[in-house]
């Protein structure tokens, strides 16, 4: 989740774990700890394209990392600090808990967490809800900043950051039931078009949780589709992108083709452009796939593969989208995610 929502996040569970002892002491350190994970991103510089996509999400988002970081940055606080008003047990807890829900809730969205780090380097992803999505983050920072003006001992300030992580986790409950529903629509659309397929995936559309994307795969590539809870009928169109596995066969001997093939879980098809071969992340599709299947991928990257001295060696590089959004994209967008056909 985007880092406002990590923050609010961290804020809360600190103030439900230590808030009544130290007061507002509580939500700052449970808001950093709710951004450590995040900091992954500072080895970006000494990464290579393939490398850092890879690393993000994966060490710093595990189990292990919040057990073995928590008292280690628990006892620079409670020294910090000099004992007062809390032991290092308190901040440990308090550390363990803002380190832990960052990857949880990461987990839900697409992208998903190495969570299980450094026993597996299976990313859990359930893919129910955005990055960034208002309705879970608005209300729940508003309660985390009411709370603040209140004394630490007032029972308003209980009531409202339980209010918070309440109605936070319940709307996180609605979208696992969105995401069940637009499961089985879109299985049952497909099935009723008579179009097979050995693998689907389903997520929301940017900042919301009501228009939906659904990618199923197949031996020959892809059917993409949206689905709005608004639509007033649920007749998918589905438009296909070729997988073109054939044109990578020479490039199947590089580690960069296996990282990017995990980190897209072999969820990918190949284009041509001005004579590069691009690997496309079919997780995310085009920009605008939600009125017409064409222009850019969100996720695509450009293979090139040079010959130096007597090897040949696969540079890759991320194509970003040119974006364009303007008033009236804006408006067509709105008016698709409340079930009107744009195109």
């Amino acid at each position: 989740m985007d880092t406002i929502t990590q923050i609010t996040l961290g804020a809360a569970v600190g103030e439900a774990t230590l808030g009544k002892k130290v007061g507002n002491k509580a939500i700052l350190w449970g808001a950093v700890a709710g951004t450590i994970p995040d900091l992954d991103v500072l080895a970006g510089p000494f990464l290579d394209t393939v490398s850092r996509i890879a690393f993000h999400r994966g060490v710093t988002h595990s189990l292990s990392f919040a057990i073995l970081l928590a008292p280690l940055l628990a006892w620079v606080i409670y020294k910090m600090y000099h004992g007062r008003e809390a032991n290092w047990r308190e901040w440990t807890k308090l550390f363990f808990w803002g380190l832990i829900t960052h990857p949880i809730l990461d987990s839900f969205t697409s992208y998903g967490t190495q969570f299980f780090w450094p026993f597996s380097d299976y990313r859990v992803a359930f893919s129910t809800i955005f990055v960034i999505d208002p309705l879970y983050t608005v209300p729940f920072l508003m309660t985390v900043i009411a709370l603040m003006f209140y004394h630490r001992n007032a029972p308003q300030r209980k009531v409202l950051n339980y209010l918070g992580i309440t109605v936070s986790t319940l709307y996180l409950m609605f979208t696992i039931t969105n995401k069940m529903y637009v499961q089985h629509t879109f299985q049952k659309e497909l099935q009723k078009q008579n179009l097979s397929y050995n693998r689907i995936m389903t997520s929301p559309a940017p900042l919301n949780n009501f228009l939906w994307r659904g990618v199923a795969k197949n031996s020959d590539g892809y059917r993409e589709g949206y689905l709005s809870l608004f639509d007033e009928e649920k007749n998918i169109h589905f438009d296909h992108t070729p997988a073109n596995n054939h044109l990578l066969e020479s490039l199947q001997g590089y580690s960069q083709i296996r990282k990017l093939k995990w980190i897209t879980n072999n969820f990918y098809s190949i284009s041509q452009k001005n004579g590069f071969l691009y690997l496309n992340d079919m997780r995310y599709g085009r920009l605008n796939g939600w009125g017409k299947v064409e222009g850019e991928f969100v996720f695509s990257f450009r293979l090139v593969e040079t010959r130096k001295l007597q090897s040949e060696e696969l540079y890759v590089f991320r194509e970003r989208p040119s974006v364009n959004i303007d008033q009236n994209m804006l408006t067509q967008y709105a008016q698709r995610v409340l079930g009107k056909a744009v195109f």
